[in-house]
């Protein structure tokens, strides 16, 4: 749905500045039992905004681009008052629009002050695969001015530091492509009925580097690699052979347990605080025996235990 769909269908309403018999106005004009769910969508240029607020706007959420944070308060009354005709509203906030920046915080604030539930999604991803895509279309970072693609990359990192921070999904472009990231927003959004709490389980080379977008890190280099067995060599941890290898080593087992009751006691906190999304990263040397192994057990209890979980094996088939 677009703007000006919406405007049509509120002149054809008739009454959009009027609410509907029972609900009421809080403080803020906004009537409560009618307040649209809100989406933020924000992060790093390059990063796939753009893709992730199509994706929303395919599952049917009104999707509003480079609105100025000041007005979003305005954008849920407006909502509010559509009669049910906009429930869920995306908005996309970035830096062509760093005058308005400085009024997000008060933005959300307001928000808060009028119990709209609202998620923030960060679009992150690494400087140089930010640099291989502004260079592939040829166009400037818009914070580069008269410096260089990484110049702008490092303003821009500055000026949402503190939003990354706040976001309650972050996700990690830098390895996907727009299959891929449409994919991982169709498994936080695409459910008609939201669930208490979402996992993704990831598992990594330690030699590719951390995830940037990893709620918990856990170590698997403390068992054998199976790297060194040369008829495990080829396979990954997806194989029965390299898994029940893995698992039959010493600690392997305990580990499962000890961690997964572990995560039920972080997830009960989740929940308490109205956290969602968690992504549980697990590590290797590279990525392909043992953390995959161990992703897939873990993300199979999480499941038991009523958790929606996806895995993701970022590295798997890097070698």
């Amino acid at each position: 749905m677009n703007v000006n769909e919406h405007q049509e269908q509120q002149d054809q309403g008739g009454a959009d500045a009027e609410v509907s018999t029972g609900s009421t106005l809080d403080a803020g004009g906004v009537p409560e039992a009618a307040i649209p769910e809100l989406v933020i969508i924000s992060g790093m240029s390059g990063a796939g905004r753009s893709t992730a607020a199509k994706c929303l706007e395919d599952l049917g959420w009104f999707v509003v681009d480079n609105l100025p944070p000041a007005l979003i308060p305005t954008m849920v009354e407006l909502g509010a008052r559509s009669q049910g005709n906009v429930a869920r509203i995306a908005v996309v906030v970035d830096v062509r629009g760093r005058r308005f920046f400085d009024n997000l915080r008060e933005s959300l604030a307001d928000l808060e002050a009028k119990h709209v539930t609202r998620r923030i999604v960060f679009l992150e991803s690494s400087d140089d695969a930010l640099v291989r895509r502004f260079e592939s279309v040829r166009r400037p970072h818009p914070l580069q001015g008269d410096g260089r693609i990484v110049d702008g990359i490092d303003a821009e990192r500055e000026l949402l530091r503190e939003l990354r921070g706040d976001a309650d999904l972050v996700i990690d472009t830098s390895s996907l492509n727009v299959h891929e990231l449409r994919a991982k927003m169709d498994a936080q959004f695409a459910g008609e009925e939201e669930p208490e709490l979402r996992a993704t389980v990831m598992s990594f080379g330690f030699k590719y580097g951390l995830p940037v977008d990893a709620d918990l890190v856990a170590d698997m280099r403390f068992l054998p690699n199976p790297h060194w067995v040369p008829e495990l060599r080829p396979f990954t941890g997806l194989n029965e052979e390299v898994s029940a290898y893995v698992f039959n080593q010493p600690g392997a087992k305990e580990f499962l347990d000890r961690y997964a009751e572990l995560l039920r006691l972080i997830a009960a906190g989740y929940r308490r605080e109205g956290k969602r999304y968690v992504t549980i990263a697990i590590g290797c040397t590279g990525g392909k025996h043992r953390s995959v192994a161990t992703s897939e057990k873990l993300a199979a209890r999480l499941a038991a235990e009523g958790v929606e979980t996806v895995v993701v094996h970022r590295d798997m088939g890097r070698e």
